[in-house]
């Protein structure tokens, strides 16, 4: 049978409501429970536990995306299947982790049977359920709770807004976690060093900055024409201007400076090229990461950036032009 374009999209976006609802039902019921487990979490964490997450049907991969995810903030994370648990892979578990079982009904007999053999090993459970009431609710130490006014099934019965529910609060019990640990981007790197991500965490500004014949530098005393000519000749869209006795930085000449002066009148090629530079440029060292270099590109709208050394003197230059080509954009 035919879908009709008309009807198909308003069952879509009917759907996408839904599950709309159900992740701000969610927001906004987040209370005691949320932080009593954020914190048993932190304190896993910290005495060098592991979390373990658990689930059946459709809440299997939903655990394994929050252990993963867990897993790349730093905090070691695994995903126990139920059934597997009962034939040898209790072996996962040690006193001091916490088990965070999943189960939408709080009713899942798989889930109910592997609770109490995780609390003989010593270890702390949270229950990750849309339903309070349930008898995984009550047995458990912590509570994740989620709410789901209407699942997006039509039948109301496939799993949907109740999975992307859960998905999203585990997302947010981790952003929680990754905050409160402080993590940078370097701690970050360090857990996704393959990949274009691995990469663009890892780039340096000294990886990707202009030198040498790249990079025009000149005295900010020596004539526009002259520093235009060493722009032309190292094909760059601006030059750096140093003082003539330091040879510190104290200017930026672009494209847009030049042509701007040229509206002061016919001698204007003979000026210094002081005269126009952009005084106290946006700067950035060379062992800073490439993504913090992006971020000051987007933040002030420039379209080069100095790279200064400990003493202030340019050793480098980024080019806007360059970033696409590095896919850290």
């Amino acid at each position: 049978m035919a879908l009709a374009p008309k009807s198909a999209l308003a069952r879509a976006r009917r759907c996408l409501r839904m599950e709309s609802d159900a992740l701000t039902a969610t927001a906004k019921a987040l209370g005691a429970d949320f932080v009593s487990t954020a914190r048993a979490v932190e304190a896993t964490a910290t005495a060098g536990g592991k979390l373990i997450f658990s689930g059946v049907g459709k809440s299997a991969p939903i655990a394994q995306k929050i252990a993963a995810t867990f897993n790349s903030t730093g905090i070691a994370s695994c995903f126990l299947d139920p059934t597997q648990a009962l034939h040898g892979d209790l072996g996962l578990c040690a006193e001091g982790d916490l088990a965070l079982l999943l189960s939408n009904s709080g009713q899942s007999d798989e889930i109910l049977r592997l609770l109490p053999l995780l609390k003989r090993f010593g270890l702390k459970i949270v229950a990750f359920t849309g339903h309070p009431d349930s008898d995984l609710a009550h047995a458990a130490d912590h509570r994740l709770f989620y709410r789901v006014p209407r699942e997006a099934c039509p039948l109301a019965l496939a799993p949907t807004a109740s999975t992307t529910a859960a998905l999203a609060l585990g997302d947010a019990l981790a952003m929680v976690l990754l905050e409160a640990r402080g993590l940078t981007r370097d701690d970050f790197a360090k857990y996704h060093p393959a990949g274009n991500l691995g990469r663009v965490l890892l780039l340096r500004v000294r990886d990707i900055m202009r030198t040498a014949d790249r990079l025009p530098v000149a005295p900010e005393t020596v004539p526009l024409q002259d520093a235009i000519f060493a722009m032309t000749k190292a094909k760059s869209g601006s030059i750096a201007l140093v003082h003539p006795r330091t040879g510190k930085l104290t200017g930026i000449l672009t494209d847009g400076d030049f042509r701007r002066s040229a509206l002061t009148g016919p001698d204007f090629l003979r000026h210094p090229a002081a005269d126009f530079m952009t005084r106290t440029p946006k700067t950035i060292a060379a062992d800073a990461l490439g993504v913090d270099a992006l971020r000051l590109f987007e933040a002030h709208k420039i379209d080069d950036l100095i790279v200064i050394d400990d003493h202030g003197k340019p050793v480098g230059l980024i080019d806007g032009q360059d970033l696409p080509k590095l896919k850290i954009v």
